[in-house]
């Protein structure tokens, strides 16, 4: 053994390397490629000081998955070694001490991986983006066609800034000129379909996306969401891969719910502070986000986000909005035969079309706020046409998701045009927009889904206007006399 360890040392020396190094190259090496893929693509994180591997250098490993930095272990050492626990132990000056278990702390399963960040790219690779090829508008308008119902101008406005911004995420710039990213703030009654659309559009895209709620959002100290916690939720949607987080959709909804609040006489701690804490985040800014969990505490570690490329779409119905741009426009009537009439647009259903930004301020958002969204974009209420629509044509509509459930029990079930304008109808009566279809349509349809599985000899079901309007039943022929689609055959 002795001689076959001088002959690969002096092959070594031969070819000018030494021995002692290359031995250790070669075992980091194969130690890192190791990690690599026991880790899966995750870095270490320090138990102490909450810092990952990147930022502290090499790890200690201990049991229960476990690791610890230099820097905390040299000064964790630095302190034992001031001490004799033996001699106190032995004397009973400290009767009962026993010393910590790590896995009572950390459960058993160690740090999980929902607690460890990917690891990042070196500065001398290029970084690809989560997207490399965005579809062109009219590409993503047909797209959300074929979900939603309606709202043209909605769906051109933001299939062009959606473009404008990924285009932008791609290249980076164009000939040295850097090109800003659009936020979208969207305006609509509620039901209209802003978090279904922006759902959509998510899906078409195959980007990640983080839905949250700006209700829960207070200000730093406070009890409540912090602003940090919206880009937590990204993060965790991309199961903590930060490259993919910082090129994903943000949709924040109930955005209205931190206007200002008026005649207050305590601290505004979810309204305009929120604002103004959101401003550096649809900016662009370096955020520091826990990992794994939604708020910062010393058990969890964070990890650096940059937010210039996550695209924020905010949301609301804005119920008083309305009110505001009525009196605005009376203000600007005049006299004469090209005189507008203060009541011309009173009645008007879709009157936030002409929202302007005074009226935002108004209603008690802050101009900073403001100015970082600058896609303003308008969703119209739902009209009776639109509602059969929704309630026919798009791919997932609700009658064909019963039509589905019905066909598994081998029902033919059918509705009548009466009454599908009776269930448009009482939708319209509830205010409500799409989401009072299916409520309307799981009333009526309770009993005819408890009664068909009862009766096999049940062919069809013919939904009616009079079974709509409580003033009769739905028309129901035995299977020998309707026609029910022929079921496949079964396969062998």
């Amino acid at each position: 053994m002795q001689e076959n360890d001088d002959v690969r040392d002096e092959e070594r020396r031969e070819s000018g390397e030494p021995p002692e190094k290359a031995s250790k190259e070669s075992s980091s090496s194969e130690n890192d490629n190791k990690n690599d893929k026991e880790n899966g693509g995750f870095e270490d994180v320090c138990f102490i000081c909450r810092r990952p591997e990147s930022r502290a250098g090499k790890m200690f490993h201990l049991p229960n998955n476990i690791s610890i930095c230099e820097d905390c272990m040299h000064r964790t050492m630095d302190q034992l070694s001031q001490f004799d626990y033996n001699g106190m132990l032995n004397n009973g000056s400290f009767p009962g001490i026993s010393f910590v278990n790590l896995s009572d702390m950390q459960g058993q399963g160690g740090i999980p991986n929902k607690q460890k960040v990917k690891k990042k790219e070196k500065a001398g690779e290029k970084k690809e983006p989560a997207i490399k090829k965005v579809p062109s508008p009219h590409v993503i308008k047909a797209s959300l066609d074929e979900y939603v119902i309606g709202q043209e101008h909605a769906k051109k406005v933001i299939s062009v800034a959606v473009y404008n911004h990924y285009k932008r995420v791609i290249t980076g710039s164009m000939d040295d000129i850097e090109i800003e990213k659009s936020n979208i703030l969207l305006l609509g009654p509620t039901g209209c379909g802003k978090t279904y659309l922006v759902k959509t559009l998510a899906r078409i895209l195959d980007v990640p996306l983080a839905i949250a709620d700006a209700t829960s959002l207070t200000e730093a100290g406070y009890i409540g969401d912090d602003i940090e916690s919206i880009i937590s939720k990204l993060l965790m949607a991309t199961d903590n891969d930060v490259e993919r987080a910082e090129s994903g959709i943000v949709f924040i909804d109930e955005i209205d719910k931190i206007a200002k609040k008026k005649d207050t006489n305590h601290r505004d701690v979810s309204g305009e502070s929120v604002q103004q804490g959101m401003l550096k985040l649809l900016e662009g800014a370096d955020i520091e986000v826990p990992v794994g969990a939604t708020s910062k505490n010393a058990m969890v570690p964070l990890t650096t986000v940059n937010t210039r490329n996550i695209l924020f779409i905010c949301g609301g119905a804005f119920p008083e909005l309305s009110d505001i741009i009525k009196r605005r426009l009376h203000k600007e009537t005049s006299i004469g035969y090209s005189a507008h009439l203060p009541d011309e647009k009173e009645n008007e259903g879709n009157i936030l079309r002409e929202v302007k930004n005074e009226d935002l301020r108004k209603y008690g958002m802050i101009p900073e706020f403001l100015g970082r969204l600058p896609v303003v974009c308008t969703m119209d209420a739902l009209d009776k046409d639109m509602l059969l629509k929704i309630l026919k044509e798009p791919r997932n509509a609700i009658l064909k998701q019963y039509k589905k459930l019905l066909e598994l029990d081998e029902v033919d079930l059918r509705f009548d045009d009466g009454a599908l304008e009776a269930i448009a109808e009482k939708a319209r009566e509830q205010d409500t927009g799409a989401r009072a279809l299916r409520s309307i349509i799981e009333e009526f349809m309770l009993d005819i889904m408890y009664e068909i599985p009862k009766d096999n000899n049940i062919g069809r079901v013919t939904i009616t206007r009079d079974y709509i309007e409580g003033k009769g039943g739905p028309v129901i022929d035995i299977r020998s006399q309707a026609a029910v689609p022929s079921q496949p055959p079964a396969v062998s």
